[in-house]
C-alpha cells in the first residue's frame, strides 16, 4: 500500500478494481489495488460473481484530501462493491474542501453493484462527492448512495454531491445536491429535505426494463420511484435517520431485481 501525502493539501489515494468474466460464468479480479485510506479486499461472494469490500485504512476524508475509486466490470463480469463501515467526512488542518470521486465502468452483459455504507457529513467538514457511471448498452447497474447530515445531535458539515449515469453514450441521470452551511438557500426546506437529516438514492439499470419498466410510485411518506429516460429507475428517499432510509431502499431493491 502506498500513501501519497502533501502537507499543504492533504492525502491523495486511489483504489482501482477491475473485474473480467472468465468465459465459464465466473469473474476474476486482475486488478485490486489501493492507496492511502482506500484498501479494497476481495470477500466471499454469494454467487458466481466477485465481491470487493473497501476497508478504511486511515481516517478520512479530511479537509484537503482527494480520494478516488475507479472500478470496472468488463464484458460478462459480475462485480459487487461495498464498504466495511460508514465513511466520515471530517474537518482537517487544510481549509480546502475534501474530494471523493467514484468512477464506474460497466461493459456489455456485465453487472456492477455499488453498495457502500453511508457517508456522514461531520460538523465543520466540507466534502465534494462526484459519482460517474458509464454503461454499455447491455450492462446492468445497481447504485446506492446514502448521506447523513451530522452525527446524532450534531449540525452537518458542507456536502455537495453529483451523480451522473450514462448508457451507450446517452445521459440517463445527472443530479446534484448541496447541503449544510453555505449551501444555496432552501436545501432544508419543504421542497428538498423538509428538515430530514438522511438522504438516499438508488439507481437500477436493467436491459429488461426496455420491455417492462416499473411505473412511477410513492414509497411511503418521503420516498418515490421515478422511471428514467431509458431502461432505468431512480428511487429517492429522505428520513430522520439512516436506518429508515436504508429500509426503504432495501425494499425497493428487492422489488426491482
Amino acid at each position: 500500500m502506498t500513501v501519497h501525502a502533501v502537507a499543504a493539501s492533504g492525502v491523495r489515494g486511489i483504489a482501482r478494481i477491475t473485474a473480467r468474466g472468465n468465459g465459464r460464468g465466473g469473474t476474476v479480479l486482475p486488478v485490486l489495488d489501493g492507496e492511502g485510506p482506500l484498501a479494497p479486499r476481495r470477500t466471499r461472494a454469494a454467487g458466481a460473481g466477485a465481491q470487493v469490500t473497501l476497508v478504511g485504512a486511515m481516517s478520512g476524508p479530511l479537509g484537503g484530501d482527494h480520494l478516488t475509486v475507479e472500478a470496472a466490470a468488463h464484458d460478462g463480469a459480475r462485480l459487487q462493491i461495498g464498504s466495511a463501515a460508514a465513511t466520515l467526512a471530517l474537518p482537517g488542518q487544510s481549509k480546502e474542501a475534501a474530494r471523493y470521486d467514484v468512477r464506474l465502468t460497466v461493459g456489455d452483459d456485465a453487472e456492477l453493484r455499488w453498495l457502500p455504507e453511508q457517508l456522514i457529513s461531520v460538523r465543520d467538514s466540507e466534502l465534494r462527492v462526484t459519482t460517474r457511471a458509464e454503461l454499455a448498452g447491455s450492462a446492468s447497474l445497481v447504485l446506492r448512495e446514502e448521506q447523513v447530515l451530522g452525527r446524532t445531535g450534531e449540525a452537518p458539515g458542507r456536502l455537495a454531491s453529483r451523480l451522473t449515469v450514462r448508457r451507450a453514450g446517452r445521459l440517463l441521470l445527472d443530479q446534484e445536491l448541496s447541503c449544510g452551511p453555505g449551501a444555496p438557500g432552501g436545501w432544508d426546506g419543504p421542497a428538498v429535505l423538509a428538515g430530514h437529516r438522511a438522504i438516499g438514492q438508488l439507481v437500477v439499470v436493467r436491459p429488461q426494463f426496455e420491455q417492462h419498466r416499473p411505473e412511477p410510485a410513492l414509497l411511503g411518506e418521503a420516498a418515490a420511484l421515478t422511471p428514467l429516460a431509458g431502461p432505468a429507475v431512480l428511487v429517492t428517499a429522505v428520513a430522520p435517520d439512516a436506518l429508515r432510509v436504508r429500509r426503504v431502499l432495501d425494499e425497493a431493491l428487492r422489488t426491482l431485481t
